[in-house]
This record gives C-alpha cells, sequence and structure tokens, in this order.
C-alpha cells in the first residue's frame, strides 16, 4: 500500500514538472518589472532608474527558453500599444543602459516568432 501511494506520488510530480505551462509566464510577469522604466522610454528621464533596471535584470532571468522569450516579446509589443510615445532608441537600448543585455531584442516592431 506505501509503495502504491508513493507511486501514485511521484507520478503526479512528474506529470507536473512535464507539462507544458506548469510554471509558465503571464504577461503580468513580464510587463509589471519594466514598469519602473517607463519614465526614461518616454523621454521624460536621461537614464533608467535603479529600480527600472532591476526590473530588466528579473525578465533576464525570467526567460529562459526560446518559448519564453517569444512570449515576452509578445506581452512587451502589446504593452508598448499603450505608450505611443516611446522613444524607439531608448527602448532598443534599454537592456545595455542597464548592464543587462537579454538574448532577444526588444524593440516596438520586431517580429516575435523570429526569436529564437
Amino acid at each position: 500500500m506505501k509503495r502504491a501511494v508513493l507511486a501514485i506520488v511521484f507520478s503526479v510530480l512528474l506529470a507536473m514538472l512535464m507539462r507544458p505551462g506548469a510554471m509558465a509566464l503571464t504577461c503580468p510577469d513580464v510587463v509589471k518589472p519594466l514598469m519602473q522604466c517607463v519614465q526614461y522610454l518616454i523621454g521624460e528621464a536621461p537614464l533608467p532608474a535603479p529600480a527600472c533596471c532591476d526590473g530588466v535584470k528579473q525578465l533576464k532571468s525570467m526567460v529562459t527558453t526560446p518559448e519564453d522569450k517569444r512570449f515576452a516579446c509578445d506581452c512587451v509589443e502589446q504593452a508598448a500599444l499603450h505608450y505611443p510615445n516611446l522613444k524607439d532608441d531608448a527602448v532598443r537600448d534599454l537592456p545595455n543602459k542597464c548592464d543587462s543585455p537579454i538574448s532577444f531584442p526588444i524593440s516596438k516592431s520586431i517580429d516575435c516568432s523570429t526569436i529564437v
């Protein structure tokens, strides 16, 4: 009986780990860390705030797979639609300004499906 219970528990845990999206990102997970960057991205601040750069670093640590990168790209692109006055160069340069280059480009007009 004890072995049967352990086998069931192990099977459930294994299924949770193997299930796609078990620890999936959400758009709020992606966008929230970057909200402190808006002042810089619209040109109202000359440099990104420390809290903004912390958000960039947090985003970098969250997106590790190609799927995560494409998803994050889509989320950032959708969020950017709410800020029509974003400065293209500020958006593009943000990761480097924060000394935290990420492995996919940030842009208002990238085709996120091409990210690998």
